[in-house]
């Protein structure tokens, strides 16, 4: 018991005393700017500096810059002075690249700054390419500028830190000291431009349409909701995109797409944030079938944009785009992964006596499609890896979409599933207004009886419809989960800048 005590007041005492020398560090630091500033050097009165090149762009044209001068800009990440000459890399958008900073060149004075300069501040190197004796591609410098001073100090090894909160956190931290979270990020550009390159050449038109709504549909999720005092309304941020979507096909606009946040007030998991970004399309004179083949089209041309290829991997399992989408019904895949065929069940009353045998746990409220539903995904979506369209969905879960009009108890629904997670979702959209008047007072019934995720009654919508809304499909995208599978990212928060995080204490 003594030596344990004795052992935490150690290291109590060495916490301590890091904590004392790091703001000895941070003291410094400030004092270095201030010594700057009354010397009428104040970095931060600098308000630019001409890049002529970046580090990996020099790299790859080594042969033709050899002995040109250029500029770069970017933050110091490590220096060794040696006497007379140092060495330093700047790392900016690109990568990093070694320079080569001599008193002889710069000058006395600029080489007396430069030395005082710390890891971690932003330098503009203005210097002739050249190959050291190593064989490392450099800049041998002409001119060094303190362009911003940095008066924090940044970790030594921050992606070994088990502290990931603190990466999502901080990812401005995270971006600087870890390539491959920088990678993530270029990727998840690459992969949305390539998306609105796909979607444009096809003729699709790109739109916005309102996040703060009177009535958020299209979804079966939990609203945030909000007051807006101006006019003195209870407000909501949008769950989905999709009716006011569907309000411009009725307007004559034919094909339509948008890329943007929304909002659900659930739960945080790995595949899961309150706010992400949603794609959703819609067509004009199609179905679910075109949808299919759209997003065949769409997935194997933004793996072969970004990846250059159609095979990716995630999580060490290969899958393969470039085969034809698996196609399997809802109640087949129940049939293949539970035993259990739903075609051989006519009543509420065998649904619920399958459910408690194959200890599925279910709502009274919840008809027999639902318990359909929870089969599914209780048994077959976890197996769902190569990937497959699951078609046919129960019009019970099913509010905005068609009926099959041999099968009227199923829908012509698809959602789109590749490592046991839903990818996509999508409809031949419902464009009856007197059935889809039905299925709204289906969904107040269903939020009377406590589901907080139903839909309520759009009385605009149904008007849209009432107007008149051609035969369409149309999907919805989860973008995020997209990005995850095509960077290999292990949770959704790896692939969001700033994700959802309970506030600290000092942040309220």
């Amino acid at each position: 018991m003594a030596e344990n005590k004795q052992n935490n007041q150690n290291q109590k005492d060495r916490n301590n005393q890091q904590e004392r020398d790091l703001n000895q560090l941070l003291k410094v630091r400030r004092e270095k700017l201030a010594e700057l500033q009354a010397n009428g050097q104040d970095p931060f009165a600098i308000t630019k500096y001409d890049v002529s090149h970046h580090s990996q762009e020099i790299k790859d044209h080594f042969e033709s810059l050899e002995g040109q001068t250029v500029s770069v800009a970017g933050r110091m990440m490590s220096k060794r002075v040696m006497g007379k000459a140092s060495f330093c890399n700047i790392q900016d958008l690109q990568g990093s690249i070694q320079v080569y900073v001599a008193r002889d060149e710069i000058g006395e004075d600029s080489y007396k700054a430069f030395k005082k300069d710390d890891v971690g501040d932003i330098l503009g190197v203005r210097g002739r390419v050249f190959l050291t004796k190593t064989g490392e591609k450099s800049i041998h410098a002409e001119s060094v500028v303190l362009l911003s001073k940095s008066l924090q100090i940044l970790p030594e090894k921050y992606h070994g830190l088990t502290n990931t909160d603190l990466r999502y956190r901080q990812r401005y931290v995270d971006l600087i000291m870890n390539e491959e979270v920088k990678e993530t990020f270029l990727k998840r550009s690459r992969i949305i431009s390539a998306i609105r390159r796909y979607l444009d050449s096809q003729g699709f038109m790109e739109v916005e349409t309102p996040m703060l709504v009177a009535n958020a549909g299209g979804a079966a999720a939990r609203p945030f909701e909000t007051h807006f005092n101006a006019l003195d309304e209870d407000l909501k941020l949008r769950i989905s995109l999709e009716l006011y979507l569907k309000r411009l096909i009725v307007g004559g606009l034919e094909k339509v797409y948008e890329i943007g946040r929304v909002f659900r007030n659930e739960g945080l998991d790995t595949r899961h944030n309150p706010e992400f970004t949603l794609m959703e399309l819609y067509q004009a004179y199609t179905d679910y079938h075109g949808m299919m083949d759209l997003t065949e089209n769409l997935y194997r041309y933004v793996a072969k944009e970004v990846l250059g290829t159609t095979t990716i991997v995630y999580n060490g399992v290969e899958m393969d785009l470039g085969k034809p989408f698996a196609r399997i019904t809802m109640v087949d895949a129940v049939k293949q992964y539970a035993g259990v065929d739903f075609d051989s069940v006519n009543t509420l009353e065998e649904a619920r006596a399958l459910a408690k045998e194959h200890h599925i746990e279910y709502e009274e409220r919840h008809k027999k499609g639902d318990i359909l539903n929870l089969f599914f995904e209780e048994f077959a979506e976890e197996h769902l890896i190569q990937p497959t369209f699951v078609t046919d969905h129960p019009v019970e879960i099913s509010p905005l979409t068609k009926r099959k009009p041999d099968h009227p108890e199923y829908v012509e629904r698809f959602e789109f599933f590749m490592n046991g997670w839903e990818m996509a979702n999508a409809y031949s959209e419902l464009n009856d207004p007197l059935d889809q008047r039905e299925r709204f007072k289906a969904q107040e019934e269903q939020l009377a009886q406590g589901d907080e995720e139903a839909n309520t009654t759009d009385e605009d919508f149904l008007n849209a419809l009432e107007i008149g809304m051609p035969p369409t499909g149309g999907i919805g995208y989860g973008i995020d989960r997209m990005v995850m599978l095509l960077t290999d990212s292990q949770a959704i928060r790896d692939v969001l800048l700033f994700p959802t995080m309970k506030s600290l204490p000092n942040d309220k």
